[in-house]
């Protein structure tokens, strides 16, 4: 539900974020609906067998984003 939240708060559509990731459109609403794949099955069950809680937040969306992800420690002061 998350990775929908933010997609819809940059304005973006499966398709356009498929396309900007290189990725396709299904693959995207799969995530969003958390079809579980090999992949994410490994990773949550390394992150439970290791103690590691994986911790996700919406950040707002920037007027001046042109949906680029912020450089580590911008805006850090």
């Amino acid at each position: 539900m998350i990775l929908q939240q933010g997609r819809l708060a940059r304005g973006l559509s499966q398709r356009e974020l498929a396309a900007e990731l290189g990725l396709t459109q299904r693959w995207v609403s799969e995530m969003e609906a958390g079809k579980p794949g090999k992949l994410t099955e490994r990773l949550f069950a390394m992150l439970d067998a290791t103690g590691v809680r994986l911790i996700a937040e919406l950040d707002p969306p920037n007027a001046d984003d042109e949906h680029e992800p912020e450089e580590p420690g911008a805006g850090d002061d």
